[in-house]
């Protein structure tokens, strides 16, 4: 892979042809891509997420806002170095970051489409954890829509918020929910649920969590 051309192609193409806005601090990003060659693949609340079709196993992760949190980023990705459950940052610029592309599908997304989570994918997703907490990381924002699985391994998608202090229970609750419902009644008929069942649980977790939080204050 040719870094410096794609670098090139990055700011001669792309970041003059996208635009990133946001309607108020708690949404997300809002991509307009002008681009015919650079495709979007997603949206945060401060990236848009870019691929070239000439370079697939790259993404381009383009800040919208607060360039703070892209410097963060940067810190996180060379503490973590090159690990196998986690994305590489190849190299960056002033508002992106060029990162290696991680296959697979979330477990969001698996449970909608009645796909078998193996526990092999639970036990990389916490060995990747247990190796970012060596090297002086929190991980911090840990649930399904940020891992992934791709034949039958377990990968950590979004690192940006590993910096953060705290205590973060939604990996451990995730896992505990696995162990004690998905295994003993899911795992070996997986139905597909309904994303309405599936978005619901999230939705009903993060209010149960904001009034715990509450309350233990």
């Amino acid at each position: 892979m040719n870094i410096n051309k794609l670098v090139h192609l990055i700011e001669s193409e792309l970041l003059p042809n996208i635009n990133l806005s946001v309607l108020s601090p708690f949404d997300p990003i809002i991509v307009e891509n002008r681009t015919n060659i650079w495709k979007t693949i997603g949206c945060g609340n401060y990236a848009g997420v870019f691929l070239h079709e000439d370079y697939p196993e790259v993404v381009v992760k383009v800040y919208g806002r607060s360039q703070e949190e892209l410097v963060k980023e940067i810190e996180v990705y060379q503490k973590l170095g090159n690990h196998e459950s986690f994305s590489r940052l190849y190299t960056y610029g002033e508002n992106y970051l060029v990162l290696k592309k991680l296959e697979g599908i979330t477990l969001f997304n698996a449970l909608i489409k009645g796909i078998q989570i193996p526990r092999l994918v639970i036990e990389d997703i916490d060995d990747g954890l247990a190796y970012a907490r060596s090297v002086g990381l929190n991980p911090f924002d840990v649930h399904g829509k940020n891992v992934v699985m791709f034949e039958g391994r377990g990968y950590i998608v979004d690192v940006s918020d590993f910096y953060k202090q705290g205590i973060c229970r939604k990996w451990e609750d995730l896992k505990k929910a696995y162990y004690k419902i998905y295994r003993p009644f899911l795992y070996k008929y997986h139905p597909p649920i309904p994303f309405s069942f599936v978005d619901g649980v999230r939705k009903g977790y993060r209010m149960y969590r904001r009034l715990k939080r509450k309350l233990e204050k």
